[in-house]
């Protein structure tokens, strides 16, 4: 007769290592889930975009894409060569400073300023009926204005605590202090 030796260590290693998988993934999904970081956290300068850097973003899109629509109109119902070339540097410089804008928002997901507020698309509408000498005048206070504005959002800007917002803000107002200085001539010179 031979006596078989029961192990009651044996079954409970057994369970063991069938629980060991499970345990692993349980350990994995935990870890996984502990990595993932806050939504409007940028991942590309270590500094969150707050309030101010979301509203910066959206006035700014929305201020550029302002003078492209208005400088579109000014490039068919103007018939004075200087504010022509006004326009098309507007339409030149204010697309590539809103694709650089652009991605910054994406960056940093913030979404908006995609579209004209319904101030401007009023003064662009009301710009489009005029042609000629009626148009000019009109146009280049619009630019003058809205300049001043520009000038002064991106002048509080070059102090947001997101460096990509500073950085940018200090590198496009030199250029929308020069468009304002030339809105400014032209406008004198219409006078």
């Amino acid at each position: 007769m031979s006596y078989q030796y029961y192990n009651p260590n044996g079954l409970k290693m057994k369970k063991l290592i069938c629980l060991l998988p499970g345990v692993l993934i349980l350990v994995t999904l935990l870890a996984c889930n502990n990595n993932k970081r806050p939504n409007n956290y940028n991942y590309n300068n270590d500094t969150v975009i707050d309030e101010s850097g979301s509203i910066f973003i959206k006035q700014g899109l929305e201020a550029g894409l302002t003078e492209i629509k208005a400088a579109k109109v000014a490039e068919t119902n103007s018939r004075n060569p200087r504010i022509i070339g006004f326009a098309k540097m507007m339409v030149a410089d204010h697309t590539l400073a809103g694709d650089e804008l652009e991605k910054i928002g994406i960056k940093n997901r913030v979404s908006g300023g995609d579209s004209v507020s319904t101030a401007h698309q009023q003064m662009i509408a009301g710009l489009s009926s005029k042609l000629g000498i009626i148009f000019d005048a009109p146009y280049m206070q619009m630019m003058v204005n809205d300049h001043e504005n520009a000038v002064k959002l991106f002048t509080r800007a070059t102090q947001n605590k997101n460096a990509a917002i500073q950085n940018f803000a200090k590198k496009i107002l030199p250029t929308l202090k020069m468009h304002l200085d030339s809105a400014k001539a032209i406008a004198a010179s219409l006078k």
